[in-house]
């Protein structure tokens, strides 16, 4: 079963440029590198310019947590952390 992530993030309007780039290197890298990670679109809100949607589908739910624990999201992470002001994760178990 392919199971969807889905995150807003809303970051400090002095980090939404900052932040674009460093989102788009881990929704590569993760592509690139994670045979489990099938899409992973970043999406920007026109009308909020500081809120970034994630949509992520992985081949399971084990994916997603090998995902979480992978080096370059621990290192995304970690740079992004101090540029967020909001995070929102919603997950979903069925994707057809």
């Amino acid at each position: 079963m392919k199971y969807a992530v889905c995150v807003i993030f809303k970051t400090k309007s002095d980090f939404w440029h900052e932040f674009l780039p460093i989102i788009y290197a881990n929704a590569k890298t993760s592509l690139e590198q994670e045979a489990g990670c099938l899409v992973f679109d970043v999406c920007t809100n026109l009308d909020t310019p500081n809120e970034v949607f994630l949509y992520e589908v992985y081949s399971s739910q084990h994916a997603f947590e090998l995902h979480l624990k992978s080096e370059h999201f621990l290192l995304f992470n970690a740079k992004i952390a101090h540029m967020v002001s909001e995070k929102q994760v919603k997950t979903y178990g069925t994707v057809v």
